[in-house]
């Protein structure tokens, strides 16, 4: 069902950007163009084959505006929330696949949880507005473009949605500290996962009244956030076509700003192709992993890195359970999370595959771009411009797995789940 609506959805913003009054040229866009542009837009990616800024009339950016912003809520929570407005209750199986699509805690919750997502968007959104208008009406020196391009930017930002609706990108606003930071805190709060700032919001600092998945969101996002930092300043700090012509102050800015981009943002202040190899894997390994559950943010999520990360430890230690934080973690969520990852590196190669066969390419671009497209992050080595109308379908199914595919595996692996009353003999295979 929830493939099926989010299907819908993009047909319908497909139809919408196809319209002649959506495209600055007044023609109709084509349809390999509108149907990447909406499945970007919805499943919150931020890859497009044409400048947003240039290609698309102010209700052509409003429509993309539109999808990001239904994107982001998330397909089924969407549909859950209408559920509850029409029936006042879930059923308990709407309930479980809700519970498991955004990550919640006790069945009791989900409801309320449901409703929460809208207020909590609205309100973040809200406040990223109210400090990226006025500095980018003062930027602009327009009033009414300051307005326009702050809304687009803090529903981007918080959506993790990438898109940018300056010619030349975020370069276009000169390095300012102000905005930079303003998305920077956007993408952040918005990688963190609806269950995450319900808890943040009720046990601020109380970190002993987090919860397991909290905790290991916040250590997992910190961690690589760090360390990506450090990584992006130590290779690209004397690199003259990203960070070596700019100060000491922009270098760690800008590398910080990366770092954060690379899990699901997407928005960008230098070209990734210009980076190093080195950073370019670095960025690939960050955007496999993405940000947190039940967020905006892509990738196979942080509490799926940390759940396996956990067992490997827990295995070399001679250890037959995992734990964290007090807390035994089940096996069968250790099985799904293998599972998870074993899905996203099977798409991940086919599609990379589809596109060095489409392209013509070596192995580092379309990699680069397949898993930006299947983490629902955005950065791009250049390639999606330059790719024909086959490979835009291809990175398009690839977008559409990789928002949709997740959650709706993930919860169907814990649906299925059922006791089997007799056992196999054991058979030990070699393994290594």
């Amino acid at each position: 069902m929830a493939l099926f609506i989010f299907a819908a959805v993009i047909v319908l913003f497909t139809v919408l950007l196809m319209m002649p009054w959506a495209s600055a040229s007044g023609r109709s866009a084509k349809l390999h163009d509108a149907v990447f542009v909406a499945t970007s837009a919805v499943s919150v990616t931020g890859l497009t084959p044409v400048n947003t800024a240039e290609h698309w009339s102010f209700a052509g950016q409003i429509i993309i505006l539109a999808a990001i912003q239904i994107g982001g809520l998330g397909i089924l929570t969407l549909a859950s929330l209408v559920a509850v407005s029409v029936t006042h209750h879930l059923g308990l199986r709407t309930r479980l696949v809700a519970q498991e699509g955004i990550a919640s805690g006790p069945l009791g919750e989900v409801g309320s949880l449901i409703r929460t997502v809208v207020i909590c968007s609205a309100v973040v959104q809200t406040a990223l507005a109210l400090v990226l208008v006025p500095r980018l009406m003062m930027l602009e020196g327009s009033v009414g473009t300051g307005i326009w391009h702050g809304i687009f930017y803090s529903i981007s930002s918080f959506n993790n949605a990438g898109f940018v609706i300056h010619p030349d990108g975020l370069a276009g606003i000169d390095n300012d500290p102000i905005v930079l930071w303003t998305i920077m805190i956007g993408v952040f709060l918005g990688s963190l996962g609806f269950p995450v700032l319900l808890l943040l919001w009720r046990y601020r600092w109380h970190i002993r009244s987090w919860s397991l998945h909290t905790k290991l969101t916040m250590e997992v996002t910190l961690l690589f956030m760090v360390l990506g930092a450090v990584g992006y300043a130590i290779l690209e700090w004397n690199h003259s076509d990203t960070l070596g012509t700019m100060s000491t102050g922009e270098k760690l800015q800008n590398s910080l700003f990366a770092s954060v981009m690379m899990r699901s943002g997407g928005f960008s202040v230098v070209d990734n192709i210009m980076e190093h190899s080195e950073t370019m894997l670095i960025t690939n390994a960050l955007m496999f992993v993405g940000g947190g559950s039940a967020s905006t943010a892509g990738g196979i999520k942080v509490t799926t890195f940390a759940v396996i990360f956990l067992a490997f430890l827990a295995e070399a230690r001679g250890h037959e359970e995992s734990s964290a934080h007090g807390r035994t973690i089940p096996a069968q969520a250790v099985r799904v999370a293998i599972s998870v990852v074993a899905m996203a590196a099977t798409f991940i190669l086919a599609a990379t595959l589809a596109l060095i066969i489409i392209a013509g390419e070596d192995l580092e671009r379309p990699l680069f771009e397949a898993i930006s497209a299947f983490a629902t992050c955005g950065l791009t080595s250049g390639l999606t411009e330059e790719l024909p109308p086959s490979g835009l379908y291809v990175l398009s199914g690839l977008m559409f797995a990789g928002r949709v595919g997740i959650m709706t595996f993930a919860a169907a692996l814990t649906l299925r789940h059922s006791r089997v009353r007799y056992r196999y003999p054991e058979g030990r295979p070699i393994i290594g």
